[in-house]
């Protein structure tokens, strides 16, 4: 019996629901607000359906290797990047995309970037997931998520309200490789540090197990497979890094996550009687427009939003969208101060493990790769303090698959 028809009829809909909310919210926010905003939406949907059925996510890579020494997950990520910048980097140089004007996430490197990257880093691993991660395990149905996101949004208040002092700390000007060394050279020098970081990942993991971990085999039918998952993780990492080039064609910058959920929080904060507009961080032009129009105006807002109704889509076909509410105390403890450290730690850092770290690298930029060796020292800590939190082997493997 297919996994499929294995799951109840009910069930069976929620996938068509999910991309009928998906292509409806596509045409309603393409009439309202522009066709590119709308089409972002269908991105958003499709980077949900590729992060759950390729089980793609930073978090549990990062623990697997520092924990196993297993290092098939950061070695998906260097192939992810180094496609993401040859795409990148030309069109970057160039300033246009069929038409479209485009920049990249370029960010000044300072200690906002190096202590905002270590604490996401430690929520990483107390969270459960990263940004992507939160969004697509959420989506999937993963209950404990839903309190992850919820206090990432809070954390995501928390760091705006500090933003402007974290700002005033000494900080070298942003750093774009492809301003530096042009689009071929800064093509050329990242591939070097992606083939070094995947040596040095074949090396450890050769000393600690005598081999390399090889993909588990999948008995399923090619086109099932395709349809209900598990991808192939390279499948995941090369269709991630096409989709974060047709959102730089569409949007006219890369992909990034966590600036909708502090958008999310402040509005909510301005519901119940606050206000933010007299923080720094909402006095930035942009911020200060996104908060005075709709949110279905923001394109991370409605790709966002895309990749949770891809996700459950994708849980559903897969047959394994089954929230499940009963979550010990400890974990709901470590969610919340995750959540709270993940929201903290990405808006002092101009970003995520997407806005800064995937499309930071995407971009040139070298706060990007500042952040990636912040957050993995984080992750190191963070996973010291896992044991703490889970008991047995859910203190050593992920809380949320691949989350």
């Amino acid at each position: 019996m297919s996994t499929i028809s294995a799951v109840a009829p009910s069930q069976n809909r929620v996938p068509l629901l999910s991309a009928a909310a998906i292509v409806l919210g596509a045409v309603i926010i393409g009439v309202v607000f522009g066709a590119n905003i709308g089409l972002l939406m269908i991105v958003g949907g499709l980077l949900g359906l590729v992060l759950y059925h390729a089980a793609f996510g930073f978090t549990a890579a990062w623990r697997v290797f520092i924990t196993e020494r297993r290092g098939r997950g950061l070695r998906a990520q260097m192939v992810m990047l180094a496609i993401a910048v040859v795409l990148f980097f030309p069109a970057l140089s160039a300033g246009s995309l069929f038409g479209t004007s485009v920049s990249g996430f370029v960010a000044p490197i300072g200690i906002s970037v190096v202590v905002g990257a270590f604490i996401f880093g430690v929520g990483m691993q107390l969270g459960g997931g990263c940004a992507s991660g939160t969004l697509f395990t959420a989506g999937g149905g993963n209950a404990r998520m839903l309190i992850t996101l919820l206090f990432f949004i809070v954390g995501s208040v928390i760091g705006s309200a500090h933003f402007s002092w974290w700002q005033s700390l000494p900080a070298f000007q942003p750093v774009s490789l492809v301003n530096v060394a042009g689009a071929g050279g800064g093509i050329a020098i990242s591939l070097v540090l992606f083939a070094a970081i995947t040596a040095f990942t074949v090396i450890m993991e050769k000393r600690r197990h005598g081999h390399l971990e090889q993909a588990p085999l999948v008995d399923k039918p090619g086109s099932q497979r395709w349809l209900t998952g598990p991808w192939p993780l390279m499948a995941g990492a090369v269709a991630l890094a096409l989709l974060n080039f047709a959102t730089l064609a569409l949007a006219g910058r890369p992909w990034g996550i966590t600036s909708a959920f502090a958008l999310w929080g402040a509005k909510g904060f301005e519901l119940v009687g606050g206000n933010v507009s007299q923080w720094g961080y909402w006095q930035a032009p942009g911020n200060a427009a996104a908060l005075e129009a709709s949110v279905w105006s923001d394109i991370t807002t409605v790709m966002n939003v895309g990749i949770m109704l891809g996700a459950l889509a994708a849980a559903s076909l897969a047959g394994r969208f089954a929230p499940n509410f009963r979550i010990p105390f400890k974990s709901l403890l470590a969610a919340v101060i995750g959540g709270v450290m993940l929201g903290y730690g990405a808006r002092l850092a101009f970003g995520c493990n997407i806005g800064a770290y995937f499309s930071g690298i995407a971009s040139g930029s070298l706060h990007g790769w500042i952040w990636m060796v912040a957050a993995f020292a984080g992750n190191m800590v963070g996973v010291k303090l896992r044991p703490f939190f889970f008991s047995g082997v859910e203190g050593r493997q992920p809380v949320a698959k691949s989350c």
